[in-house]
């Protein structure tokens, strides 16, 4: 297990049964993993969108006496700082941040059972919707492009609106019975209406968000968690894409033709010239 700050805070809050506002303070805190020792109770609470008394309880709902003891158990179990980190500047800090966010799904992945459901789930559904708005669009997409050469019947829904549930009831009609959705922050509120809606409307939603904590959580019956980075302006994606390939090797793994659909496709793009070799 990665001794990284967000990992430690993952193993913590897992087995506890958690409320929104809850969950809300622990996806904050996982984002901010490597300040979270050092904030106070206020602090928390305005970076979480919260009120402290409910900073307070979701302390003691872990198991603390209160908020101060749960800090003191972070920083307690907090490791030295690397040697060398203090030197790199923040661009560095960035790459850094991400090979520990995908050294950690490395470490997730040592149990394949879940991505391995989700790729059957996935494999099952014709169509297979798949949601992603505003930062998360571009990881759906890229999902949806590949996903569309291995399985017959894949629809992105990469834009919101009111045809957002019009898109998902048709799919439903279509006969689908799996949604895949990316979230990631911040967190449309469109996506988790669309989510519970989809839920609503009998499908199971497989999703890839930044956190197991993350505000989808209450609408998705799988969840895979894979952080983003947050050091620069943007935050960073390397982990939810990467995710987003394997999910993408278990359902060709789940699909008995998705090898013969390749090779179709390779064969048609050398006698088309579609690419430049």
């Amino acid at each position: 297990m990665s001794d990284s700050p967000a990992a430690r805070l993952q193993v913590l809050f897992e087995g506890h049964r958690l409320t929104p506002t809850q969950r809300r303070i622990a996806h904050c805190m996982v984002r901010r993993a490597a300040d979270a020792p050092f904030l106070s109770s206020v602090e928390l609470a305005e970076l979480a969108g919260v009120s402290q008394p409910s900073v307070t309880r979701f302390a003691v709902a872990l198991g603390f006496d209160g908020y101060p003891a749960l800090r003191r158990h972070l920083r307690d179990v907090a490791p030295a700082e690397a040697p060398g980190d203090t030197a790199l500047n923040e661009y560095q800090q960035a790459v850094q941040a991400e090979v520990e966010n995908l050294r950690h799904l490395a470490e997730l992945l040592a149990d394949p059972g879940p991505v391995e459901r989700a790729g059957r789930l996935l494999a099952s559904s014709r169509p297979l919707p798949v949601l992603g708005l505003r930062a998360a669009a571009a990881q759906a997409r890229g999902f949806a492009y590949f996903a569309a050469k291995v399985h017959p019947d894949v629809r992105l829904l990469d834009e919101g609106g009111s045809m957002l549930a019009d898109r998902i009831d048709a799919a439903v009609r279509a006969g689908a019975g799996v949604l895949l959705c990316f979230a990631l922050p911040r967190h449309p509120r469109e996506v988790v209406d669309a989510l519970a809606y989809a839920r609503g409307a009998g499908l199971t939603v497989v999703t890839v968000a930044d956190s197991a904590f993350a505000p989808v959580a209450a609408h998705s019956d799988l969840l895979l968690p894979a952080a983003v980075g947050t050091g620069l302006a943007f935050d960073t994606a390397c982990a939810p894409m990467l995710l987003g390939r394997v999910l993408l090797e278990a359902m060709c793994d789940a699909l008995p033709d998705a090898q013969a659909r390749l090779e179709e496709f390779d064969a048609g793009a050398a006698e088309r010239g579609l690419f430049v070799e």
